[in-house]
């Protein structure tokens, strides 16, 4: 789902919203999420999950392509880790899978 299919499903469901309002809303939830882990925060959605920031340290790594020794620098990746309710709420639903040729 997209952010824009996640407008719209929230415009279906609340119609007496208008779909710009809606737009801002879901907005500010993610511009307030990505400021928290910007600032090395940790941000927690009850029954759903929690998002994290974990370092990475440098290290030397080979390129694939040629085999050359490169240098990675240190960085920092997103981690989320899902909350009970949701890991055991998927792994209730049936798995829905396309067949290939559909």
């Amino acid at each position: 789902m997209t952010k824009s299919e996640l407008v719209l499903r929230l415009a279906k469901k609340y119609p007496h919203l208008y779909q710009r309002d809606i737009e801002t809303l879901v907005n500010t939830v993610f511009d307030s999420i990505s400021t928290t882990l910007v600032e090395g925060g940790r941000v927690e959605l009850r029954g759903f999950g929690a998002f994290s920031i974990r370092k990475r340290e440098a290290r030397k790594a080979r390129n694939p392509k040629n085999g050359q020794e490169v240098y990675i620098g240190e960085r920092f990746a997103i981690y989320f880790r899902t909350g009970k309710e949701l890991r055991e709420r998927i792994n209730k639903a049936p798995v829905m899978t396309q067949s290939p040729n559909s």
